[in-house]
């Protein structure tokens, strides 16, 4: 049942270093335009250690959770329940309490990857290339194993990540080719490139972006653009950028914590795009 405007109910996002996070920002906004006004979200910095004790702690007045790392695979024990989505990368981000005190987790990053490409017009690929093989990239390879009709290249710095990509891809049944970092330019030429490293790994291929290149995911927001996203703007290709998908996987999480829809993701955007400008 959708929780009504006036009760007092919290969520918040929890993670270690969290200072960062756009979260609070993109749920105050989507509470502001549904009237939701006895909501609060905030955020707290919480390790693997402390996780259990966070939980021990919370009340009824408690919606959800927000989860980034390093909790997305902590928290699974302290669940009663996560659905397929979550089982099939391990990682859950989303976990909302029910009336009987259930604590059911969820991934809204798969389902939100795949609403910012079709936001993009990219709804199928022939063949994909993926930067990176860390968390985030276990996640980008759940979302190509539903739009990707052929293989996915993954790009790879140690051959400790390679078995892990080859792990992934099996279970989610990808047609996955592993290849070296040091060949990552050639990546670039992909109908579909999701960048998936962390600030500053990807700038040295920037200029080797091809003219007319054709898709880029690149999943940072925070310093945008990327130098490879600029560059492949400034050559004419489409951009899918990290906010981008934080906003489409908060506009998950808000639905299911409230109960509330259609949510407003134009105002979460917006507010997300304020806040990084220094709004």
């Amino acid at each position: 049942m959708p929780a009504r405007a006036t009760d007092p109910r919290r969520a918040a996002v929890l993670g270690s270093p969290i200072a960062h996070s756009l979260s609070p920002v993109l749920h105050r906004a989507a509470y502001a335009e549904l009237g939701l006004e006895g909501w609060t979200y905030d955020r707290f910095d919480v390790d693997e250690e402390a996780l259990p004790g966070f939980f021990e702690r919370l009340g009824p007045q408690w919606a959800g959770l927000s989860l980034t790392m390093p909790l997305k695979r902590a928290v699974i024990p302290l669940l009663d329940g996560i659905s397929e989505t979550a089982a099939s990368v391990d990682a859950v981000n989303t976990v909302t309490f029910t009336e009987d005190g259930r604590r059911t987790g969820d991934n809204t990053d798969i389902p939100g990857m795949l609403a910012a490409l079709s936001e993009h017009g990219i709804e199928e690929v022939e063949s994909a290339a993926v930067l990176g093989a860390g968390a985030t990239a276990s996640s980008a390879l759940a979302a190509l194993a539903r739009i990707c009709t052929g293989e996915v290249a993954v790009y790879v710095r140690s051959a400790a990540r390679a078995a892990e990509i080859r792990g992934w891809a099996e279970r989610l049944d990808v047609d996955v080719r592993i290849a070296r970092w040091a060949d990552a330019e050639e990546a670039l030429r992909a109908p579909l490139v999701v960048a998936t490293t962390p600030a500053g790994t990807t700038d040295a291929l920037a200029a080797a972006v091809p003219e007319m290149p054709a898709t880029l995911f690149d999943v940072l927001y925070d310093p945008w653009p990327t130098e490879l996203a600029a560059r492949w703007s400034m050559y004419g290709g489409a951009v899918v950028s990290g906010l981008d998908l934080l906003v489409h996987q908060a506009v998950l999480q808000v639905e299911q914590m409230t109960g509330r829809a259609p949510v407003p993701l134009a105002a979460m955007r917006a507010a997300g795009e304020r806040a990084l400008a220094g709004g």
